[in-house]
């Protein structure tokens, strides 16, 4: 029995009963990126017994050539069968966690740090629900089939037709959405043009991160057959709104919510001090995770609605942490830096650990900010010792590199391979001439 209750059993009798032909077998390498290949469904009984092996050697972050047998052992959980496929002779898809040959679980695995991560709150007495809210930009392609930064809308926010021309691509991956299992709670526009939304329901870290790759996926195919392209890259335009993927965390104990307390100022507990405390005292030495690329950092900048500034509020939307208003069983920490390029395994991972050492360290975190941040100088930021995050991957980088609290969290084997495929992409990224110092420059020197 698994942990939402399927058996292997009842996987295998789902493919029977819907024609299932083919699986595609999914991970993520360290950076977050989906590898797939697909197996025939006549070997899904043996992968669940023997697991499935492949080559490791070439996924970023795993292993050397000389060590680079890996096993993918599937996870029936997260069967799924794709409802935009053909119905006979149809095709499904698992997630499954990556282990050595030997069958014991592989350090490098983005799915087992945040399995260890969430051990560690189970042996502190809690769980962590979490919710993310993921945006992305709806783009045309080319004749050629490839993507384009080319609008297929100027709606707005909330925007209705006939503004949001794109409501019918949406209209469908809500409909593959909910049919692989999302409980959606808001599918709308977003700020900028050609910019969407859609929410779905907290859960737990784990079934919620697959959750997350699942929605990329999902989105990105349904959005492709219908003729467009979806792109979850931060800020794929100048002078707009950038995407993020706000972040909202509530930690559980013994089935009640953690982070309240009727008697408390705001109705906040002392823990969720703490949480606040911890995920303010180590957001800078983790935001090359939470925001893992070049791209991340043209998205956190003043005057586009997203947090640079390390602080907290109950009211104030432009600081890092917002507790939304909801009290009582929802009541929740919303981490608002996240941009949804990022591996959401170790992003959750990260967070969560640098909320259970706040806990454990007793981290008070500063008086809340209450004052929009952006009006403030550089001076009143001073004077109020209010930080700011990392102003490029390089930066960020930097900081990763000398924390002992990241590398613990992550484990030396994915610190390691993540600071090491980064960094090459931070030397790739400064080496390029970009158009901005063609337009600037190549005039007047």
């Amino acid at each position: 029995m698994t942990e939402n209750g399927i058996t292997k059993e009842e996987v295998l009798q789902q493919v029977a009963e819907n024609d299932v032909k083919f699986i595609r077998t999914q991970f993520t390498d360290t950076l977050g990126i989906i590898k797939s290949w697909a197996i025939p469904a006549e070997d899904l009984e043996g992968a669940f017994k023997d697991g499935v092996m492949f080559d490791g050697s070439s996924i970023e972050g795993f292993a050397r050539i000389e060590e680079s047998d890996m096993m993918l052992m599937p996870d029936p959980s997260t069967f799924r069968i794709l409802p935009w496929r053909p119905k006979e002779g149809s095709v499904a898809r698992i997630i499954g966690d990556v282990k050595k040959p030997d069958g014991t679980p592989f350090e490098g695995d983005p799915r087992y740090v945040l399995k260890q991560a969430m051990d560690d709150a189970a042996k502190m007495g809690y769980t962590m629900n979490v919710g993310p809210e993921l945006e992305f930009f709806l783009f045309k392609l080319d004749a050629e089939g490839n993507p384009t930064t080319h609008l297929t809308d100027h709606g707005g926010y909330f925007d209705f037709a006939p503004l949001d021309k794109a409501q019918d691509v949406r209209r469908d991956i809500d409909f593959a959405l909910e049919v692989m299992g999302f409980k959606l709670e808001a599918s709308h526009h977003e700020v900028a043009p050609s910019q969407h939304e859609i929410n779905f329901r907290f859960g737990d870290m784990l079934s919620t991160a697959d959750k997350v790759i699942t929605f990329k996926y999902v989105a990105k195919s349904i959005a492709y057959h219908k003729g467009y392209y979806i792109s979850f890259m931060p800020k794929p335009l100048f002078g707009v709104n950038g995407s993020g993927m706000h972040t909202n965390q509530s930690l559980m104990m013994n089935g009640k919510n953690a982070f309240y307390d009727s008697d408390a100022p705001n109705g906040l507990s002392q823990t969720s001090m703490y949480y606040i405390g911890g995920m303010l005292k180590y957001i800078r030495e983790f935001a090359a995770v939470t925001n893992s690329t070049v791209n991340s950092y043209k998205r956190l900048v003043p005057g586009y609605e997203a947090p640079i500034y390390v602080t907290w509020s109950a009211s104030n939307r432009s600081s890092l942490i917002r507790i939304p208003a909801t009290r009582g069983i929802g009541t929740r920490v919303e981490l608002r830096c996240p941009d949804p390029a990022c591996n959401p395994y170790l992003a959750f991972a990260l967070m969560l650990r640098a909320g259970l050492d706040g806990i454990k360290n007793k981290i008070e975190p500063p008086e809340a900010t209450n004052v929009n941040i952006f009006k403030l100088s550089e001076e009143e930021r001073a004077k109020r010792g209010i930080q700011s995050l990392p102003g490029s991957l390089k930066e960020a980088l930097d900081l990763m590199r000398g924390s002992k609290f990241t590398k613990e969290a992550l484990g030396e084997h994915v610190f390691n391979g993540f600071l090491k495929a980064k960094n090459a992409e931070w030397d790739s990224y400064k080496s390029q001439v970009h158009q901005w110092e063609l337009d600037n420059y190549l005039s007047i020197l």
